[in-house]
């Protein structure tokens, strides 16, 4: 038999006090005496932070690259670098007493300024991810129920006419993690990043 890497994938790495680590770690290495010589791998993105002895020869980081925290119990480790933007398609003022959305579960009690961000839960944007987008540090809270296709934002916290149809606002970013998103979704980093589809626009940036 001809073998070329020998793998396994560590069922609670993200439970670093867990015994199940270790003991899955030395089953490991039993197997690993009956196979010919290979280089061998069994850390992922929380494997990587139990230490050198789950190291071997290769490791293998997915989440974490992305800034997701790979241990959970602890600060996070990682840099944020996932930035999510949606455009403002649409700028209007809001009287009192206007219901927002489907359901009209939003009314105004006084007078705001809102914008329609073209993303929803067709993007695969969760819809309960969070409840505000960002703009220079600025929270933006959503206005109703996260649609198909749109948002609405209340951007009354800006100086009028600050935004416009065409700007970017920020869902995932410094002021909110993939982390803190999913939080609000009540699932993980994991899924909030590969539920968003193929409309978007990726951009990769180089470290």
């Amino acid at each position: 038999i001809d073998v070329t890497l020998v793998m396994s994938h560590l069922a609670r790495a993200d439970e670093p006090e867990h015994p199940a680590n270790e003991q899955q770690r030395l089953e490991f290495e039993r197997l690993r005496r009956m196979l010919p010589p290979a280089p061998a791998s069994l850390a992922n993105s929380s494997g990587i932070f139990l230490g050198q002895p789950f190291h071997y020869d290769l490791a293998r980081p997915g989440a974490a690259l992305y800034g997701i925290n790979p241990t959970p119990a602890q600060e996070n480790p990682m840099l944020p670098v996932v930035r999510l933007q949606a455009k403002i398609i649409q700028t209007r003022s809001l009287e009192r007493g206007a219901g927002v959305g489907y359901g009209h579960i939003f009314h105004v009690t006084d007078s705001l300024i809102a914008a329609t961000i073209s993303l929803g839960y067709a993007d695969g944007w969760h819809r309960r991810a969070a409840s505000a987008a960002w703009f220079e540090n600025v929270r933006l809270p959503f206005l109703g129920r996260v649609s198909m296709d749109s948002i609405v934002l209340d951007i009354s916290a800006l100086p009028p006419g600050r935004l416009k149809a065409g700007d970017l606002v920020e869902l995932i970013g410094p002021s909110q993690t993939v982390d803190q998103a999913a939080g609000h979704a009540g699932t993980i980093g994991y899924e909030i990043l590969t539920s968003l589809g193929h409309r978007f626009h990726r951009r990769y940036v180089n470290g």
